[in-house]
């Protein structure tokens, strides 16, 4: 019974400990959304001035929507989570009122028990009423015993009231905490009815004026188009001008590879003419060499043998001043046989040196003269640019900004019978801002559009990246331009907005720059 009592104490503990994460972890995140919806009230109320009817103005009203959905969603959550907690609470007040009552049962018993045997005369004649000393001092350890444990279940009781009265508390304050979340809530709800009649009504406001924003979007689109065929026909002329500056540089690098390699020729035939006659008095050297350690080689074998022959017959005759004198100069002689084999060897090994010395030398004059005949005659040996490997990695074109309209075909967001043909994004972004360039390269041109805002395009090898709807543009064409490069200020939009049109190109064909810009 103890044992059941115990694991369900155990659940009660761990249900109220993960109840309170799950609930301080709901907290952050609604703290972190109320954050991100002061920062579009925030954005809201910049361009409040500049147009309500844009798809940037009604696409930050949607996101603060979701956003307060959300909250709302997560308040529901938690108030879960405290009705939990106030249910877990009352049933561990419970528990400890139980164990509170069965503390006070048991102490009512020490204390009538106490009260039967109260009175010091009846302690001293229990004690006195021993049989011996020893038994007397038991009566006495067991009157002590007795009277601290009375002590420890006084406090026992009083420890669990306290404990109630904190279970009460905290019990009371999430009680409070749930009164203070439903008027929250309600606060909440009453401003989401709020924020979607404003959307309702700008969506009412947006149908009202269908017509007139229809007809101002396809002439967008007309200028669009036409825009795009502007690109498409520059991009074409680039790549034609740039496949005949390769054929040309293809043809003269194929004639300079060649003349190099005639004059690397000669230059290897005059080296190769100049270190043969070396090369022929060095072998001679070491043929000499070879001849002169050969016979040295032999000398000393032969001293070698002469002085072993004196040797034996010394050992078996007696030895005498001449047989002595004799084998001293034998091995003087040996001696003198060694050093000159050893000389001799020293000198076919630095000849061998210098044979090998005087190749190598060749080989480096050859590879020499190879590399300066390519030199002067301007062989390129320059790299290409590397776009395509920074894929995902470049910067966005702005500091700040939200993407309205995604790469491709898409319906338009509110009248769903317009559908928009994107070949790049469009970010909504706030009065005055720059638009940057998002890799190093070359300024191929500087369109003037019909509604009086420009383009820019910037080459990067192959590819190409497009800056449009540009109020004004503080670069020009062929400059050399680096990432972060200001290419011009973004200019407002037919709808009141402030939009940067941003392109991908590679070669003539537009790509989604969300696959190549990190954001």
């Amino acid at each position: 019974m103890i044992k059941k009592f115990s694991f369900l104490i155990g659940i009660l503990l761990f249900g109220l400990h993960n109840g309170q994460q799950n609930k301080e972890q709901l907290q952050k995140q609604n703290a972190e959304l109320k954050k991100q919806i002061t920062q579009i009230n925030s954005d809201l109320a910049k361009t409040r001035n500049e147009s309500k009817l844009s798809i940037a103005y009604l696409s930050n009203i949607n996101k603060k929507l979701t956003l307060r959905e959300k909250v709302y969603n997560n308040t529901q959550k938690e108030k879960r989570f405290i009705e939990d907690d106030i249910y877990l609470r009352q049933l561990e007040i419970n528990r400890q009122n139980k164990e509170l009552a069965v503390l006070r049962k048991n102490y009512a018993e020490v204390l009538v028990n106490a009260y039967k045997n109260k009175g010091v005369q009846n302690k001293v004649t229990f004690i006195l009423s021993a049989k011996n000393l020893g038994e007397a001092i038991r009566r006495v350890q067991y009157l002590k015993e007795y009277s601290d444990y009375q002590d420890k279940k006084a406090a026992e009781i009083t420890d669990a009231a306290n404990q109630i009265k904190k279970t009460i508390a905290q019990r009371q304050k999430s009680v409070a905490d749930k009164q203070q979340l439903l008027i929250d809530q309600q606060k909440d709800l009453a401003t989401i009815n709020v924020e979607r009649a404003q959307k309702e009504q700008l969506v009412e406001d947006f149908k009202k004026n269908e017509s007139k924003l229809t007809a101002e979007l396809k002439q967008k689109q007309v200028q669009s188009k036409a825009l795009e065929g502007q690109i498409r026909s520059i991009i074409a002329e680039e790549i034609r001008i740039a496949k005949a500056e390769e054929e040309a540089r293809r043809k003269a690098e194929a004639e300079k590879i060649r003349l190099a390699k005639i004059a690397a020729e000669r230059e290897k035939a005059r080296i190769e003419a100049e270190n043969r006659a070396r090369a022929e008095a060095l072998e001679r050297e070491r043929k000499l060499a070879e001849a002169e350690a050969k016979r040295a080689e032999e000398l000393a074998a032969k001293r070698a043998e002469e002085e072993r022959k004196r040797t034996e017959e010394a050992a078996r005759a007696e030895a005498n001043a001449r047989d002595e004198a004799r084998k001293i100069a034998a091995a003087k002689a040996s001696s003198e046989a060694n050093a000159r084999a050893k000389e001799a060897a020293s000198k076919l090994a630095a000849a061998k040196a210098a044979e090998a010395a005087l190749e190598k030398r060749k080989d480096d004059e050859k590879k020499a003269a190879e590399t300066k005949a390519m030199t002067n005659f301007g062989v390129s040996t320059a790299a290409g640019n590397n776009f395509a490997e920074n894929r995902g990695k470049l910067g966005f074109p702005v500091d700040k900004g939200q993407i309205t309209h995604r790469f491709g075909r898409q319906p338009h967001p509110v009248f769903k019978n317009i559908t928009e043909e994107n070949n790049g994004i469009k970010i909504s972004v706030p009065s005055g801002t720059r638009a940057k360039s998002v890799f190093p390269g070359s300024v191929s041109s500087v369109l003037a559009n019909s509604d009086g805002t420009k383009t820019v395009m910037l080459k990067h090898g192959n590819y190409f990246t497009i800056y449009s709807n540009l109020g004004s543009v503080n670069v020009s064409k062929g400059q050399q331009v680096s990432a972060g490069t200001i290419v011009g200020t973004v200019g407002q939009d037919f709808d009141g907005s402030y939009t940067l049109d941003f392109q991908v190109w590679n070669g003539t064909t537009p790509v989604d720059p969300l696959g190549w810009v990190s954001y």
